[in-house]
Order: C-alpha cells, then sequence, then structure tokens
C-alpha cells in the first residue's frame, strides 16, 4: 500500500491523491468498508458508470452489465467502484408534459458522472448507456472530465411479433383515429411491440448515437451493433472494463481521441446509416465539451459528400437485429474508408486507429438487402438537411428520406402547444396541404425540447405522411419520419420568426436548395416581429426554470455552459 506522506502523484492516477499518504487515512478507511483491501490502494481506481433502472426496457438490464464491466477492470489489475446515474424514458414520457424533461436529463446524466468520477478520484471510467439522452450524456461526461474512459451501448431490443417495435405504437394511435384498426387490434399492436430488454429496434436515436459513438472512437469495435440480451454485449462489457485499465496505463485520454476528424467519422457514419436528427444535436454538445469547432455547416458539408447507404427504419424496411446479422456497421465503415470518406488515422479507445481496427473487416454477404454499396444509394446525399431562411436564420434540421419529396409548400396551421396539434391531427383538422407549425417548444420555450414523436405518428398513422409537414423548434423522436423539420432557430420563446406565423401564411421548405420560408415580405414580418411579446415562463423553479435560464440555443447542442467559456 502507497501511504507514505511525501509520496509525489503519479499526474495520470488521480486516485493517488485520494488514497496516498498517513492524511488519507480516513478516506482509506472509508474505502476498506465497501471492499478495499491493502493491494488494492495500489491499483488503478475505475468508476463504472451504470445508467440502470427498472424504469424503461432499454436499462433494465444494464446492472447486470455493469457487473461484467467491473469484472472485466478488476481482472485487468485495476480496481472498480460501481455508482448509478439516471434514466428517463422517452417512450413513455413522450407525447406527455414529462417529455420536457428528457433533454434536461441529458445534461443531468453528464453532470452527475462528472460529479462522481472527479469527486472519487477515479483513474478512468466505463459508462454503460442505453437510451437516448443518457448515451450522450455518458460521451459529454467522457469529454469534459478527459480521463481514460471506454463507452458500453447497452445494446439493441429484439423485434416484437411481426417485426413491431414501440414506432408501431405510436403509429397505431394514429391509424386508430382514423379507423382503419379498432380497439382490439390497437391492444394487439401495444402488447407485442415489446418484448424485453434493449433500446428501440430501429436506426433511432440510441442506435444512431451508439453507431455515432462508436465512429467517434469511444467504443471498441462493434459495440454499437450487439442486442442488449447476447452473448456478445457480456463480452463487450468485460473488454471495455479491461480496455480502460491499459487505456489508465498508456495515458490515452479522450482528448486524444476527439479530434474534428472524430467528429466527421461519426457525422459521416450517421448519415450513411440514416440516422437521427438528435445526432446534430447531441454530437454538437459533446464536440462542445471536447472543445472542438463543430457547427451546424459541418453537417451539410459533409452531407453534401456522404449518401444514405442502409434500408433502415423509420424509413426504411430493417431492424438493428437485422443489421447485427450480416455484420453490424464494421462493414460499412470498412467501405467508406476504402472510399476516402473515413478519417483511418483517428485514434480510438483500442489503442489503434480507426484504420487498423478495420483492417480485417469483410463485405457484407453476397444479395444482402438491408446496405447498399456506394455506386447504388439509397439516396445521393444526406437525409439530414440544414435548412435556413427567413422561418430559420440560425438554421433547422430537417429529416428528408427523399420519399415524401424533397420540397413542401403549404398554408400553416399554427399552435402553440404539442398537444394541441396532436388533437388537431387525430380528430382530422389537420389535412392534406397543411403546414403544422408547433411552436413554444424549444430549449427554453418548453422549457426542455421535447420530441414530436406523437405528431409525427399520428400524421402517418393517418396517411398524411407524404401529404403534410410538420415544422417545430422542438425536436423529433429518431423514430419520426415523414416531411419533417425541427430545431427551428431562433426558437419561439426568444422571439424567432416561428413566433409570428399564422394560420394560413404560406411556408415553402426546400431540401434540395436547403430553405425554410415564410411566403411574407420583410416588411410584413419585421412588423410582427415588433408587436411580438414574450409569454410568460412556463416553469419559474426546480430544474426545468434553471434549465431554461442556462440553455443555448440548438443550433449549438443546447448545451447549459456556453456562456461560461
Amino acid at each position: 500500500m502507497a501511504n507514505q506522506d511525501d509520496s509525489t502523484p503519479d499526474p495520470r492516477r488521480y486516485s493517488r491523491v485520494v488514497v496516498d499518504g498517513a492524511a488519507r487515512a480516513p478516506a482509506r478507511s472509508m474505502l476498506r468498508a465497501v471492499g478495499f483491501n491493502d493491494a488494492d490502494f495500489a491499483k488503478p481506481q475505475v468508476g463504472i458508470a451504470s445508467t440502470w433502472s427498472n424504469l424503461t426496457p432499454c436499462n433494465m438490464h444494464i446492472d447486470t452489465l455493469a457487473r461484467d464491466a467491473a469484472a472485466g477492470a478488476d481482472s485487468a489489475g485495476g480496481k472498480s467502484l460501481v455508482f448509478n446515474t439516471i434514466t428517463v424514458s422517452d417512450g413513455i414520457s413522450n407525447g406527455a408534459p414529462g417529455m420536457r424533461y428528457s433533454l434536461v436529463s441529458r445534461e443531468v446524466i453528464a453532470d452527475s458522472i462528472e460529479a462522481v468520477v472527479a469527486g472519487e478520484g477515479f483513474d478512468g471510467f466505463v459508462a454503460i448507456g442505453g437510451c437516448d439522452k443518457n448515451m450522450p450524456g455518458c460521451a459529454m461526461a467522457m469529454a469534459r472530465l478527459d480521463r481514460p474512459a471506454v463507452f458500453v451501448y447497452g445494446g439493441t431490443i429484439k423485434p416484437g411479433l411481426k417485426d413491431r417495435d414501440i414506432i408501431s405504437v405510436f403509429e397505431a394511435v394514429g391509424s386508430h383515429a382514423a379507423g382503419k384498426i379498432d380497439d382490439r387490434e390497437l391492444k394487439e399492436v401495444e402488447s407485442t411491440a415489446i418484448p424485453g430488454a434493449g433500446s428501440c429496434a430501429g436506426m433511432y436515436t440510441a442506435n444512431t448515437m451508439a453507431s455515432a459513438i462508436e465512429a467517434l472512437g469511444l467504443s471498441l469495435a462493434n459495440s454499437s451493433a450487439q442486442e442488449a440480451v447476447s452473448t456478445a454485449k457480456h463480452d463487450d462489457c468485460r473488454r471495455a472494463g479491461e480496455a480502460v485499465v491499459a487505456l489508465i496505463k498508456r495515458g490515452i485520454k479522450p482528448s486524444d481521441i476527439l479530434s474534428k476528424e472524430a467528429f466527421e467519422n461519426a457525422i459521416t457514419t450517421v448519415i450513411a446509416l440514416g440516422g437521427s436528427t438528435n445526432a446534430v444535436l447531441h454530437l454538437l454538445a459533446i464536440a462542445h465539451d471536447a472543445r472542438v469547432d463543430l457547427t451546424l455547416d459541418d453537417f451539410s458539408r459533409i452531407g453534401d459528400r456522404t449518401p444514405v447507404l442502409a434500408d433502415l427504419r423509420p424509413s426504411g424496411r430493417y431492424l438493428m437485429s437485422e443489421l447485427i446479422r450480416i455484420g453490424g456497421i464494421q462493414p460499412l465503415q470498412k467501405m467508406l474508408l476504402d472510399a476516402g470518406l473515413l478519417h483511418g488515422g483517428c485514434l480510438t479507445v483500442t489503442g489503434k486507429t480507426v484504420a487498423e481496427n478495420l483492417a480485417a473487416v469483410g463485405q457484407y454477404p453476397a444479395g444482402q438487402p438491408i446496405v447498399r454499396t456506394l455506386a447504388n444509394p439509397i439516396k445521393a446525399q444526406s437525409h439530414l438537411a440544414i435548412l435556413r431562411g427567413s422561418l430559420a436564420p440560425e438554421g433547422a434540421v430537417a429529416k428528408v428520406s427523399g420519399k415524401e419529396g424533397l420540397r413542401f409548400a403549404g398554408r400553416a396551421k399554427v399552435f402553440d402547444d404539442e398537444h394541441l396539434a396532436l388533437r388537431a391531427i387525430l380528430d382530422g383538422v389537420v389535412v392534406a396541404g397543411d403546414v403544422v407549425v408547433i411552436r413554444y417548444e424549444g430549449p427554453k420555450g418548453a422549457p426542455g425540447m421535447p420530441e414530436m414523436l406523437s405528431p409525427t405518428g399520428a400524421i402517418i398513422g393517418r396517411g398524411l405522411g407524404d401529404k403534410v409537414a410538420l415544422i417545430t423548434d422542438g425536436r423529433f423522436s429518431g423514430g419520426s419520419h415523414g416531411f419533417v423539420v425541427g430545431h427551428v432557430t431562433p426558437e419561439a420563446a426568444v422571439g424567432g420568426p416561428i413566433a409570428i406565423v399564422q394560420d394560413g401564411d404560406p411556408i415553402v421548405i426546400d431540401a434540395t436548395t436547403k430553405t425554410i420560408d415564410l411566403g411574407l415580405s420583410r416588411e410584413t414580418i419585421e412588423q410582427r416581429l415588433r408587436a411580438w411579446h414574450p409569454p410568460a415562463p412556463k416553469a419559474e423553479r426546480g430544474l426545468l426554470a434553471k434549465y431554461a435560464h442556462l440553455v443555448s440555443s440548438a443550433s449549438v447542442g443546447a448545451v447549459t455552459d456556453l456562456n461560461l467559456v
């Protein structure tokens, strides 16, 4: 045991400050009570950040995965300590007032991991996430702390009966409202869509962010492409525990991995997979914590050269489990690397570069229909279009697969609340040709920037997916599809142009020219803006009020410490 007062702490070993020397006897005494012995005080301390809870299928199994990661760290010569952080289930809270807490939870998760890892003096950590916000929250903490760390994805859920998933249920609500299915059929969909543990089954936000984090280099190879209930996932966790000890010994930190080129690799991978618009918001936030200069323009620049190759839900036909069966995302990344679309020299948590990790990866099986070749893409350019114009001077994010068309012109039908919009859609008030405008749902306005999955699911369920557009200063679930534009900035709550749209105003959305415009004269727009008055805050105390006070624009990631640096 190292306990001499004159010991010189290794700058890579934060735990030495906690346990070395006679003055640290009280700390050692506390640690003995939680299982330390004399030999353990000389080992690198590895935190295991578990997002386990029984709140949601995405995270209900992560306690066992945390124990696997801890065992891996211990077997490699470290001393593990497991701790928990929170999760909020998007699938449960979507369409309800609680959804305002979803994006807020990303910051709570990042803050809590930062507090425990720094407060306890861990030398490194493994973070295990399984739901939409705890994954970017984990990655943000990794970037902030800049201590050796590995992220583990909790894994995707197996498909439900008839290949159903949670999005099937949201869309069934719209079908029920349209009279296409009855109460019995709705109950049958509800009861069979979610068979057990794991994150939502398509290329929605969870699988998108798992893939993005692996592409950043923060996960071991193929961590993003394993089912939650599988031997592969348990092995992944054990290897992650071993890997973080190796990173501690070699002094490899997230700042050695999270370069601008690494973020470009993540964006390229997300586009090729047809991933969620939430990736824009979260990658901007992770880059902010990593002190990497990433902007909306980078998504446009990379999107111009990157095709959509994977035919995955929500816009496509296949589930993540089916992609796993043909090899996961690694053959796709090898294809992109060989075409010069990935930066092969980026370091990863394996201690090797992207190119070295992919060197032995083969091709997908011949004839598989899930991932196209570069010569035959689903879409030649990104499905994530960064739009600007008189409705979104600071930018908006559109998810346009091309199946709905590339241009939509219609008349506004305006709602100051998601729930009013949903009721109008279900009641048939929204009709073909409408541009549904849902505002005051941004980071400050909601507050919390909730997802509009219930309205988009209802639109699809009513058969209006290619006949109605929806724009919002809120955001979308990775399961949303159709002609949808979110992250409109500036948001309504701060006086952005979306705040002055009126029923019947003409709106034109063009994914080719990357514009979103209100068909009014500049004089009329300016006159309405001068007459606009901000609404009363929706939250005056507590977490939501603090968040609304601190949060930045969605165009820079909706982070809460932007003005502090």
